[in-house]
């Protein structure tokens, strides 16, 4: 029997087996569904969207890693500043989201306003396929990420959906945000 939750390095390559399952994974995300409201439309234009940013900011800029279930794009406090999106990428943006460009770029300079100051890995996303959920794909992407982010002494953050401590409002009746902050696990 093959392991297929073991992670695995993304390469540009993989964005058209990556780019559906996280499409597939956000399609119920609060914050996907205020970007992309059409139901009808959500799954093909999220796919286009995370082709879009793996393709040309974390797949060339992060750390990237997927099963064949699962994604996850993390940023090392290294790269932070050049895994951010370009003209071009701006550009697809704009044509992928459409009227919503606004809301999205008012949300990222929210969540940005919150982002800690100190170095850190951030987990830009990580996401399974529903059908696959609970067969430990997205644990074994986020163990092999705290893994790297503890081996370097550094703490983790990433934005949520979820609640937890620091309660983000975005403009423009966009969903709420939780920060969450995790210290290195004692390497001793």
């Amino acid at each position: 029997m093959a392991i297929t939750n073991m992670p695995r390095t993304a390469t540009i390559d993989d964005a058209p087996q990556i780019s559906p399952i996280l499409a597939r994974a956000f399609d119920d995300d609060p914050m996907m569904r205020w970007f992309f409201p059409d139901d009808d439309a959500r799954e093909a234009v999220l796919g286009r969207y995370f082709a879009t940013i793996f393709t040309r900011q974390y797949g060339r800029h992060g750390v990237c890693e997927h099963t064949e279930a699962a994604a996850a794009f993390w940023v090392p406090p290294e790269a932070q500043a050049k895994a951010v999106p370009d003209a071009g990428t701006i550009q697809e943006l704009l044509a992928i989201l459409g009227d919503r460009a606004p809301l999205f770029r008012d949300a990222v300079e929210t969540a940005a306003k919150h982002t800690p100051q100190e170095p850190h890995w951030y987990l830009a996303m990580i996401g399974a396929d529903p059908a696959a959920q609970g067969q430990g794909h997205g644990a074994a992407l986020l163990r092999s990420g705290l893994a790297k982010a503890d081996a370097a002494g550094l703490p983790t953050y990433l934005e949520s959906s979820k609640p937890s401590r620091e309660e983000v409002r975005l403009p423009g009746g966009g969903p709420v945000l939780w920060g969450m902050w995790r210290r290195p696990a004692d390497s001793r």
